[in-house]
């Protein structure tokens, strides 16, 4: 079993930046968190779950074009965890926030919300 528990989110305004976390769990988890590659997807108003950043085990790290420059993915693989530094957000960014593998596992987290609004 899995489990991903995302927070950090909320509202901010455009320019500005959130720090969102990601405590994966459960025995599958425990066992092979460190080998997997992490990542972050969005879900934004109406669209299709996309991947925004994701991460190897090695520390080589993707983002999608849009977040470039912008966002940051790291990881704490004694922690199980992942982060995702966001900055310089746009109204572009509301969006429901999850991690998860990549490949993903079926199983979702709630996800968090960014809102950038002023």
């Amino acid at each position: 079993q899995v489990q991903f528990a995302e927070s950090g989110g909320g509202l901010v305004q455009p320019g500005g930046s959130l720090n969102l976390s990601c405590a994966a769990s459960g025995s599958i988890i425990e066992q092979h968190f460190g080998i997997y590659i992490m990542a972050w997807y969005r879900q934004l108003p109406g669209k299709q779950r996309e991947r925004v950043a994701h991460l190897t085990t090695g520390g080589a790290s993707a983002y999608v074009g849009a977040v470039k420059g912008r966002f940051t993915i790291s990881r704490d693989n004694a922690k199980k965890a992942v982060y995702l530094q966001m900055n310089n957000l746009t109204p572009n960014d509301t969006a429901v926030y999850y991690c998860n593998r990549l490949p993903p596992f079926e199983t979702w987290g709630q996800g968090t919300q960014v809102t950038v609004s002023s």
